[in-house]
C-alpha cells in the first residue's frame, strides 16, 4: 500500500477515542472509571424489541430487505413522525439505513459536489464534517456563540454563503451542546437556505430526547429538506446499526439506488425487531426513560455550577452538557487528562467539536445512571 489517499488524511481525529482508550487501559489495570464521555445510553433495547428479534431470527427472516427498508417499518416511522413530531409524510420518502451514519453518508453523497462548501455551526459533531469530506466537499465551521445557543442562524447563512456554498448541515438538539434551534430561528434559517437554492440536512437524532418544549420536526417548517434520525439514542439500539432518512419525493428514487449499491440494505433482523419499538407499551418504556435522562440533567446542572463548571446555555435535549472551563486555567485536553487520571472520570475535550470554543469547553454525557453521576460529581469535587 503506497500511500493514504489525501481525502482520508483530511479526516478529523477524535480526542474522545484517545480518552476512551486511556480509560480502558486504566480499567484493565483495576481502576474504576466513571464514564461521562461516550454518547451511548446505558439503557438497552426493551425486552419487546429483543423478543421481536428472536422471533424474526427463528422464522428465518434474515435475508436482504428492499434497499429502502421493510415496507412495514417505513410506514411505522412515517406514523411516528406524524404522531410524535407533527410531520405528515409519505412512507415512500423514508429510507431505512445502517444507522444515522449510513443516512448521513447517503445524504452527503447525493447532495455534496466535489469542492462544495457546507456550512455548519462550531461546535458540531466531528463525524458530520467527515461525511462531507468523504463526499468530496468542504465543511465550513461558523463560530456560534452562547447567545445563538451554539447553533447556526439565518444571519450566519446570509453572512457566510459564498459562490462555493451549496447547503447547510445542522443538528437540533445538538451534539455536543444539547441545545435545540428555536422554532422561529430554524424557520428563518431554512428560508435563507431556500432563497439561495441550497440544500438543508437536519440531524434529528436526539429529537425524541427533548425536555422543555413539544418536539417538532423541521419538516413541519419546510418539506423540501433531508432529515436524519436513528434507533440508537431515543430507542437505545446503538449496536443494532439502524437509522433512517426522510427525503423529498424527487430524491427517494436516486437515493434508494445509491443505497442498493453502497450497502444493499440495512440489517434486516434489526429492522424486524425495530417494528416493536412503535408498539404502545414499548413507547411507554421509552418515555419513562426520557424522563430519567431529564432527571439526570436536572441533577447535574446545579452541581456543575457549584463545582465551577459553567454551563453557558441550558441543554434542552440529548444527553450532553457543554461546559465552559475557562476558569480552570488549563485547556480542555489537559483538563480531560486531569479528570481521567486524578478523579477517575472520563469526559471529552471540546476540541473535538471545533476550534472556536474547543480549548475552554468540555462535553459531559449523562447517558449513565444517576448513582454514577453522583459519584462523578464527588470525584470531580476532590480535584478542583
Amino acid at each position: 500500500m503506497s500511500r493514504l489517499a489525501s481525502r482520508a488524511q483530511e479526516f478529523l481525529t477524535f480526542h474522545a477515542v484517545e480518552v476512551f482508550k486511556e480509560a480502558q487501559a486504566l480499567q484493565a489495570a483495576g481502576r474504576d472509571i466513571v464514564s461521562l464521555g461516550i454518547g451511548e445510553p446505558d439503557f438497552t433495547a426493551p425486552a419487546q424489541v429483543v423478543e421481536a428479534l428472536d422471533r424474526a431470527a427463528r422464522a428465518g427472516l434474515s435475508g436482504y430487505s428492499a434497499p429502502a427498508g421493510l415496507a412495514g417499518l417505513r410506514e411505522a416511522i412515517a406514523q411516528f413522525y406524524a404522531t410524535e413530531f407533527g410531520a405528515k409524510i409519505d412512507p415512500a420518502r423514508v429510507i431505512v439505513t445502517a444507522g444515522a451514519s449510513g443516512a448521513l453518508s447517503l445524504a452527503c453523497a447525493a447532495m455534496v459536489d466535489t469542492g462544495a462548501e457546507v456550512l455548519m455551526p462550531d461546535p458540531s459533531y466531528p463525524a458530520n464534517s467527515n461525511f462531507i469530506l468523504a463526499a468530496g466537499g468542504r465543511p465550513r465551521l461558523i463560530p456560534s456563540a452562547a447567545e445563538k445557543r451554539f447553533q447556526l442562524s439565518a444571519q450566519d447563512v446570509r453572512d457566510h454563503w459564498t459562490p462555493a456554498t451549496r447547503g447547510v448541515l445542522v443538528a437540533s438538539p445538538s451534539n455536543p451542546t444539547g441545545t435545540s434551534i428555536a422554532r422561529d430561528e430554524l424557520a428563518a434559517l431554512l428560508h435563507a437556505v431556500r432563497e439561495r437554492q441550497g440544500f438543508a440536512i437536519v440531524d434529528e437524532i436526539y429529537l425524541g430526547l427533548s425536555y422543555e418544549n413539544e418536539a417538532r420536526s423541521a419538516l413541519t417548517l419546510d418539506d423540501d429538506i433531508i432529515v436524519i434520525n436513528s434507533f440508537s439514542k431515543y430507542f437505545h439500539m446503538t449496536g443494532w446499526r439502524l437509522g433512517w432518512m426522510i427525503v423529498p419525493e424527487r430524491l427517494a428514487g436516486p437515493i434508494e439506488k445509491m443505497a442498493a449499491s453502497l450497502a444493499i440494505c440495512a440489517p434486516t433482523l434489526a429492522q424486524h425487531a425495530a417494528l416493536a419499538c412503535f408498539a404502545p407499551d414499548t413507547l411507554k418504556i421509552y418515555e419513562h426513560r426520557r424522563e430519567a435522562f431529564k432527571q439526570r440533567r436536572d441533577y447535574l446542572l446545579p452541581e456543575f455550577e457549584r463545582l465551577g463548571l459553567h454551563v453557558p446555555v441550558k441543554p434542552d435535549g440529548a444527553f450532553y452538557i457543554y461546559a465552559d472551563i475557562a476558569a480552570m486555567g488549563v485547556d480542555s485536553s489537559a483538563f480531560a487528562h486531569r479528570l481521567l487520571h486524578d478523579a477517575g472520570v472520563a469526559a471529552v475535550p471540546g476540541l473535538d467539536f471545533g476550534p472556536a470554543h474547543g480549548h475552554h469547553t468540555m462535553r459531559f454525557s449523562y447517558a449513565t445512571g444517576l448513582d454514577r453521576l453522583q459519584e462523578a460529581v464527588r470525584r470531580i469535587g476532590t480535584v478542583l
